[in-house]
């Protein structure tokens, strides 16, 4: 049958059918039954035999219903941030029994072409009993994106739909922003301070050279994140109705501050292996001026290399109603190829790196504290807070960008922000705590031994 608003197909199968029944739907469509052969941009549900077996009638009825949700006012959640594709919602009913808990899923594909970026589909169900009028539930559904639709796996029958849920929308868009905003300021005048603070360490113990080097490490670490919220303002104040030849200088300076971010956390790595595993910072030839040249000069070649194809431009974030939520001056949507390679595979590669540097650290330093060889008393708290700092520093809160994909991450999207803008903070009181005592020590130094032969070596 067809009626405004609701197609409908009613079939009889018998108990004992030995294929799989696969019908096509379509919201301008009626469902239909499906050749195996066939192709076509029309949905698909897949039935396995299995459903009609485990029945206890010879034959039973199957339904399928496709409903425009508008025309019929149906299906309406309260607070619903996703869209249902093509307002379409099908419904699946076998026998007149409520069927759940199946061994063989059933399978829907929902035909669609290439959603926009920052759509995550999700297949859901109507959940009657969810919230006072129901809800959307996806409990007992898997999600498997294909080339041209979403299939949809789920163990039971009912009224199925794929939704179409923004990563952002634009009420948490301006709050992330707001808090991003907020935290950079802070950071960048706490990213000051440290600078000074390094600074005057560098030259209150301008005699010990590994101290020297320690801090001057640092500075450069901490200069990068200056420049990286710098950039980040610079690009929220400027770049909605900026000219074309603006934003490209200032998507790729602001592309530049972040690898500089992440390079040197990749170089804090190094030093802290070297100086704390090999014992071999400190005999290096002009070591501060090499890391330097690598710090800040490989940023430069990747930028001007991703320059060059002109990958830089003006980044939209859009809802599903196409509107606009967020303009950055960034990596242009056409070049996203060059982001995940740039920024995500190689912040990939420096975190394993750092992370596994920690865990030898940490697995070195509890050796030498149970043999007795660091001298000093050393509170677990201190200790605690000072290797919970230092794995900041190597890059731990910008790995929390891996879990920020879907809506179900929205409060880890408020965690990666509120601890990046806030990561320079983090440091300066690292520094304090780890440095400070320095200044009423005499030797501002702790022994350990290696090879059978005192070593000395920077905290």
């Amino acid at each position: 049958s067809h009626m405004a608003g609701v197609k409908v197909l009613l079939l009889n199968v018998s108990r004992a059918v030995t294929q799989d029944v696969l019908i096509a739907f379509s919201p301008m469509e009626r469902p239909r039954m499906l050749n195996v052969t066939e192709k076509g941009k029309a949905g698909k549900i897949h039935l396995p035999r299995g459903i009609f077996r485990s029945l206890s009638s010879q034959t039973v009825h199957v339904v399928v219903t496709v409903l425009n949700i508008p025309q019929l006012g149906m299906f309406q959640e309260v607070n619903q941030t996703g869209q249902v594709l093509d307002d379409t919602v099908v419904g699946i009913t076998v026998g007149e029994t409520s069927i759940s808990k199946l061994r063989d899923p059933v399978q829907l594909t929902f035909a669609h072409g290439q959603l926009p970026h920052g759509i995550t589909p999700q297949c859901v169900f109507w959940d009657p009993s969810k919230g006072q009028a129901g809800g959307w539930s996806s409990s007992g559904c898997d999600t498997q994106p294909q080339d041209k639709g979403t299939q949809c796996s789920c163990d039971h029958l009912t009224f199925f739909t794929l939704l179409l849920n923004p990563a952002l929308d634009g009420s948490t868009a301006q709050a992330l922003m707001a808090v991003a905003t907020a935290g950079c300021g802070v950071a960048m005048a706490f990213s000051i301070f440290t600078i000074a603070f390094c600074i005057f360490f560098r030259c209150r113990f301008s005699s010990e050279e590994t101290l020297r080097i320690n801090l001057g490490l640092h500075v450069n670490l901490v200069g990068s994140l200056l420049l990286l919220n710098l950039a980040f303002l610079l690009n929220s104040g400027l770049s909605t109705g900026t000219p074309l030849g603006t934003c490209k200088v200032l998507g790729g300076f602001t592309h530049y501050c972040l690898l500089c971010c992440f390079t040197w956390m990749a170089l804090e790595g190094c030093h802290l292996y070297l100086l704390f595993v090999k014992v071999l910072g400190t005999y290096v030839h002009h070591y501060l001026v090499k890391l330097c040249l690598v710090g800040w000069g490989f940023p430069a070649f990747v930028v001007g290399v991703a320059g060059a194809f002109d990958c830089y431009g003006e980044y939209s974030i859009q809802a599903m109603d196409h509107q606009v939520i967020a303009r950055l001056c960034w990596i242009t949507s056409k070049h996203l190829l060059v982001h995940y390679i740039a920024n995500c595979g190689y912040f990939g590669l420096i975190f394993l790196f750092n992370t596994a540097v920690f865990g030898v650290v940490i697995q070195k330093s509890c050796n030498l504290q149970g043999t007795g060889v660091v001298q000093g008393d050393r509170k677990a708290w201190k200790v605690a807070l000072v290797a919970m700092g230092l794995f900041c520093l190597l890059g731990a809160t910008w790995a929390l960008a891996f879990l920020t994909h879907g809506t179900s991450s929205v409060a880890m999207l408020y965690l990666f922000t509120i601890l990046n803008s806030l990561q320079g903070i983090f440091i300066f009181i690292w520094l304090v705590i780890l440095y400070y005592p320095k200044a009423k020590e005499t030797i501002g130094s702790s022994h350990i031994i290696r090879h059978d032969k005192a070593t000395t070596a920077s905290q």
